[in-house]
């Protein structure tokens, strides 16, 4: 049974039973349950807030170690890229004789207008920026190598043609190199008695000394002119390379006929600026004058070489 309470009433001067009210004491009740409800609830707002900091935390720092991680691997395919252009320009190119592929066009990179802009907004936005624009450069200049390597495909599938096609004999039969009169380089003009640029070789021989076609190709010109190289044939060889063949005495071959190497092509005379029987010879390199001596590889030993070498490089008088 329980208890009975009472209060002492100050206006009456007499004690007063106190009312056992039901709903009074689940207010209390409830009262207390509700302040430890908000006191379990902000403690465990407060628990689980520094909970998600460090997870937070945790994870800003393993996204900071991954980004470190995609710049380095940038620089690396970057390192790479740059070895595989290196490669391509002074190795392989220069094997089938190909002009290397211009810093313009390696490092074009994708150009145009910003389209970064969306990333301005958020944190680290510039260093986004940055790493995304390497990725699209790279990606660039990987197209750039890619095709690159396809013409070098295409060029080693036409290797047989190309090796065909680039000068590679003496003109004139020179087996003992007794024939050459003048090289490459500054020498006296025979004319003007002045130094003067002599663009390719002069080989001494009789008149109508039969002259060869050094390498395949089709006939890109010829003239019968009085002065300068006279009488005279030019071969396109494709790949870039030309030949002349000037003061002859006699043309066998016409404009636009497909020639072979070792095929006849004329004769030997002194037509045009000339002072005595001889052919003048020149190789050309993407519209440039190059040494011949550098294109009998067919046709000479590498001693023979070093002697013809020597003979060619002697500062005399030219023949034209």
């Amino acid at each position: 049974m329980t208890k009975a309470k009472f209060r002492f009433n100050k206006e009456t001067l007499e004690y007063e039973r106190v009312s056992t009210n039901f709903w009074a004491i689940a207010a209390k009740v409830l009262g207390v349950v509700s302040l430890a409800v908000v006191i379990g609830t902000i403690s465990a707002s407060y628990a689980l807030s520094g909970q998600d900091t460090e997870e937070l935390q945790r994870e800003n720092a393993d996204f900071k170690l991954h980004v470190q991680l995609l710049e380095k691997k940038s620089i690396e395919m970057q390192n790479r890229l740059d070895d595989l252009a290196s490669k391509d320009d002074h190795v392989y190119r220069e094997i089938f004789g190909a002009e290397p592929v211009s810093e313009d066009i390696r490092k074009a990179g994708t150009g145009g207008v910003d389209k970064y802009t969306s990333l301005d907004g958020i944190k680290n936005g510039a260093r986004f920026k940055e790493l995304h624009k390497k990725l699209d450069d790279m990606s660039a200049q990987y197209k750039v190598q890619e095709d690159s390597y396809k013409k070098l495909i295409k060029m080693a599938q036409n290797k047989s043609k190309m090796l065909a096609s680039i000068p590679a004999i003496q003109p004139i039969p020179n087996k003992k190199l007794r024939r050459i009169a003048s090289g490459f380089g500054y020498r006296i003009d025979p004319i003007y008695r002045t130094r003067k640029m002599h663009k390719g070789i002069d080989f001494t021989a009789p008149k109508g000394t039969k002259i060869y076609a050094t390498g395949d190709g089709v006939i890109k010109k010829v003239e019968y002119a009085r002065w300068g190289y006279g009488t005279h044939v030019i071969i396109n060889h494709g790949y870039g390379y030309t030949t002349l063949y000037g003061h002859m005495s006699r043309i066998n071959v016409r404009p636009g006929q497909k020639v072979t190497r070792g095929q006849l092509i004329g004769l030997v005379g002194s037509t045009g600026k000339s002072t005595g029987a001889h052919l003048h010879y020149e190789v050309a390199k993407n519209g440039v004058e190059v040494n011949p001596v550098g294109y009998f590889y067919n046709d000479i030993s590498s001693e023979q070489y070093e002697e013809i070498l020597k003979l060619s490089s002697n500062p005399n008088q030219s023949f034209d």
